[in-house]
């Protein structure tokens, strides 16, 4: 799409939350239809329609790729989501990622991709892809990915380190596997990717290390998204760029040089200042606290009018592109759904101006 196209939301004042599992945990069978691509995407038409919005972003499942994955390395389902790495991949987990063909995915990953096609061939929707960033993705296949992290940002190379050597091996196993995964996902139809890259903050990052020169951030995150940037401008698709993480300003910039259409960020960052930080052609997204939609002790539907409208405020004040949203997709929790569905559609407040 040409960027005028984002531009235009943000001006047209589009506020709406990430809400994919939240309409999906309205069916008794939300399981059998993450296998079911058809389903899925009817799902994703859905939501877009529910919370009045031309995006039809995808269901954000961050344990997706980790899953499939593993799969492929030959790791028994019942030991993936513990599984983790405690030694580099070998020649032989490389060469298990590189033989993967497209159309030879898990059930779940090929429902993902189907969604998107769906959306792209069955609407009038915007097709939007979905990934877990590299970082994101190495941080749930380590047990321990803060200590290797913290050494390589203080020069401990991986010739002297197997925890080190660890971290850069995995990086470089799973960007082959989300590469191949995008790819799908273009093909089916995909106009936008939307990359999530929540752990790619302070917690991971010393600021203290960054801030005396270290290169760490650069090598870790930046160059495997730089990747993928360079692979959606191949095929002339968008990137929407998320990080729902505590960042620095320094973090913030960096970002930026990704060149997303859209960026999203969290909670814990004020967008009227991070205005100053990010390009007036990239939209900025968010970010009001749907983690806590959960619970009216940490936030009411009146505090989520209010904060909503500082945002909009602020936002108007410092004038630039702003699309009012969630900081993540908001999450489906057994017994609140009510009250969660009452505060996600407060955001998309302006259906009313879009959807008779």
């Amino acid at each position: 799409m040409e960027r005028e196209y984002y531009l235009q939301l943000a001006k047209s004042g589009l506020q709406m939350p990430i809400g994919a599992d939240l309409i999906l945990h309205e069916y008794a069978d939300a399981d059998a239809i993450l296998e079911d691509g058809e389903r899925l995407g009817r799902v994703l038409e859905e939501t877009a329609k529910r919370f009045c919005t031309p995006l039809a972003v995808p269901h954000m499942d961050l344990e997706l790729e980790k899953f499939e994955i593993l799969r492929l390395l030959g790791i028994p389902a019942e030991e993936r989501a513990k599984y983790h790495f405690t030694s580099p991949p070998s020649a032989e987990d490389f060469a298990a990622i590189d033989a993967v063909q497209v159309g030879a995915f898990s059930p779940r990953l090929q429902a993902h991709i189907d969604s998107v096609r769906y959306i792209a061939t069955q609407t009038d929707l915007l097709p939007i892809g979905m990934a877990i960033g590299p970082f994101s993705l190495m941080t749930k296949l380590l047990a321990d990915p803060i200590t290797p992290v913290c050494m390589a940002g203080s020069g401990v190379t991986a010739e002297e380190d197997e925890e080190v050597a660890t971290v850069e091996q995995t990086l470089s196993l799973i960007i082959r596997f989300i590469v191949r995964s995008i790819e799908a996902q273009i093909a089916a139809g995909a106009k936008a990717i939307f990359i999530a890259e929540p752990a790619a903050n302070k917690v991971y990052f010393s600021p203290n290390q960054l801030d005396a020169g270290s290169d760490i951030f650069d090598r870790f995150v930046m160059a495997y998204n730089y990747q993928i940037r360079a692979l959606l401008a191949q095929y002339g698709v968008d990137l929407i760029f998320h990080c729902c993480g505590e960042l620095t300003e320094y973090m913030v910039q960096k970002f930026t040089k990704l060149d997303p259409a859209i960026m999203s960020l969290g909670s814990s960052r004020k967008l009227w200042e991070d205005a100053a930080l990010v390009p007036d052609d990239i939209v900025l997204f968010g970010n009001l606290p749907s983690k806590k939609f959960y619970s009216d002790a940490l936030i009411t539907v009146e505090q989520v009018e209010q904060q909503g409208a500082e945002l909009l405020a602020k936002m108007a004040e410092v004038g630039h592109p702003f699309i009012l949203g969630t900081e993540c997709d908001v999450l489906t929790v057994q017994g609140c759904e009510a009250t969660i569905r009452a505060k996600a559609m407060v955001i998309a407040k302006r259906r009313e101006l879009c959807c008779p």
